[in-house]
């Protein structure tokens, strides 16, 4: 396994290096060494190799062997990684599951391609130019590689709809279609706005800006910031977001690189809209990167509250270097810092990801998820906000209000159901049944006014699952009877209204989110706003 390694390492140690290398004179020992190594293979090696395959195999192994977020990305995945962080991508303008191996579209985008060619919600797609893509175990992955395409480009389409058995054909022509970040945006209570930031993206700070101003338009005085599940992505909408809220000359964040002096150093500028409301920022486990870049900065400036469980821990940062065949790799290059000067990046060992990877895993074998008691903080790396307030570096974000993972109305049986997708496919189903019924609603009050009680549509529910494989056990349905007809009734209202409707009413039982509204409501998320000199 050594020579492959040090084949790859020489052909990106070379690449990296780029004009560095052009400019001295001659090679290091190591440099010679690697690319004897590499000639030598070419040349002598019992069997003829393919060196492009070699470097494809080794070159992921040879990254693991540094930081946990250093990475080799191939160049037939760059783009859909790239699709991540950009605001746009190509494609038709749906979102889908894959529904009993059948690819069923939930969301048609407003004037996207597919609305225009009539596709609608609840169509079945069956074939994409010609080819069965029904009952054949297809993944979510592989169907977006055959709907996203150049732009201008075609696709043809069969489409199966409920209401007939005949397969409709359809040609969508690709266009860029938005990448959208905020998965949504309502008044949550009285003039309390949420906003639920999904990922970020070079798009995210225009989206959150129109979300808050959306929402100041409907009322929204104070905020509710959901960062729960982001695990992070572009830093500069991060910083842009922060500065919506802090005075001018606060330190949002500092970035340091190899030899350690601070490379930049993050300031706001003055010019945030929302200087002064109350804010909370909700965390877990799975927020990373650049919203921990997001809650530090609220947090070490005493702007506002940090409500939930710690955060992941990732303090590193990559650049991306495109390589010559339109592969790339992702290198650490620095370190970021919050305003108290605290590197929030857990431990790791080079080499050694498997205890990096099963770190959440542990806190929740520990009992973290559910005690605030069971948090091992870094005691010796102490640092304090601008208001005197001690927080820990290392190991994530400490939110300022812990709440621990809430597990009412979860049974064995909710479990079952859960991981047989059957809560998603049965609002599916009834959705399809009464849609146009539903259609007639403009919001989620007047939804929740078609649905049949709460007891008629949990007895539907069960009896769908026992016809498919899970038998209704009373006892632990009338427990998780909340949750279970919450859950619906959201995944209902997501198939009508869209996701924001989701969030509407799955946040109405949400831990996090109430302690939010009743920390606002009490006023002490209104931190005090003084301006450096």
């Amino acid at each position: 396994m050594w020579i492959p390694l040090l084949v790859a390492a020489a052909f990106v140690g070379g690449w990296i290096a780029g004009e560095k290398l052009c400019n001295t004179h001659g090679n290091t020992p190591a440099e010679k060494k690697l690319n004897t190594i590499l000639n030598l293979i070419k040349s002598d090696y019992v069997d003829e190799v393919n060196l492009d395959s070699l470097l494809e195999y080794t070159l992921p192994q040879l990254m693991t062997t540094l930081d946990p977020h250093s990475a080799y990305i191939s160049a037939k995945d760059l783009k859909a990684v790239n699709d991540d962080l950009d605001g746009s991508f190509s494609g038709i303008g749906i979102s889908f599951m894959v529904n009993n191996d059948t690819i069923t579209v939930l969301e048609v985008s407003a004037g996207g391609p597919a609305e225009k060619v009539g596709i609608v919600a609840g169509d079945r797609i069956v074939k994409v130019n010609g080819e069965n893509v029904a009952g054949i175990g297809i993944s979510a992955d592989h169907v977006k590689t055959l709907l996203r395409g150049e732009a201008d480009t075609r696709v043809k389409l069969g489409v199966k709809r409920q209401n007939s058995k005949k397969t409709y054909e359809f040609e969508v022509t690709r266009g860029e279609i938005p990448n959208k970040s905020i998965d949504a945006a309502y008044i949550a209570t009285g003039d309390i706005g949420y906003i639920k930031v999904g990922k970020f993206t070079r798009a995210t700070y225009s989206e959150f800006i129109t979300a808050l101003n959306d929402l100041t338009q409907d009322g929204a005085k104070s905020f509710i910031i959901d960062l729960r599940g982001n695990g992070g992505g572009v830093m500069e909408a991060a910083i842009l977001m922060a500065n919506e809220f802090l005075p001018a000359r606060s330190i949002v964040m500092a970035k340091k690189g190899r030899d350690g002096k601070e490379d930049d150093i993050y300031l706001s500028d003055g010019t945030g809209n929302y200087q002064n409301v109350p804010l909370t920022v909700l965390i877990d486990e799975y927020s990373a990167s650049s919203s921990e870049i997001l809650a530090g900065a609220i947090q070490d400036n005493d702007r506002g509250l940090i409500i939930g469980r710690r955060s992941f821990g990732k303090g590193l940062i990559q650049h991306q270097l495109v390589l010559p065949d339109s592969s790339a790799i992702r290198l650490t290059i620095a370190r970021y810092y919050t305003p108290s000067g605290r590197c929030i990046q857990k431990d790791y060992k080079f080499g050694q990801t498997a205890a990096y990877e099963n770190d959440i895993l542990e806190r929740y074998n520990h009992g973290e998820a559910f005690s605030a008691d069971s948090i091992k903080l870094d005691t010796k790396n102490i640092f304090k906000t601008i208001g005197g307030r001690t927080v820990y570096g290392g190991g994530g974000i400490m939110p300022d209000i812990f709440v621990p993972n809430d597990t009412s109305g979860i049974t064995g049986y909710y479990i079952n159901v859960a991981n047989a997708g059957l809560l998603q496919r049965f609002a599916f189903e009834y959705c399809d049944l009464n849609r146009q019924e539903l259609l007639k609603s403009d919001n989620v009050d007047q939804l929740l006014k078609r649905l049949p009680s709460d007891d008629v549509l949990l007895r539907s529910f069960a009896g769908f699952a026992a016809q498919n494989g899970v038998p209704a056990r009373w006892y632990y349905i009338n427990i998780s009877h909340g949750l279970i007809v919450n859950q619906l009734k959201a995944l209902i209202a997501r198939d009508i209204l869209g996701i924001s409707a989701y969030y509407a009413i799955i946040n109405k039982t949400d831990t996090n989110v109430l302690r939010s509204i009743d920390e606002i409501k009490s006023g002490n998320a209104t931190a005090p706003i003084k301006e450096k000199k």
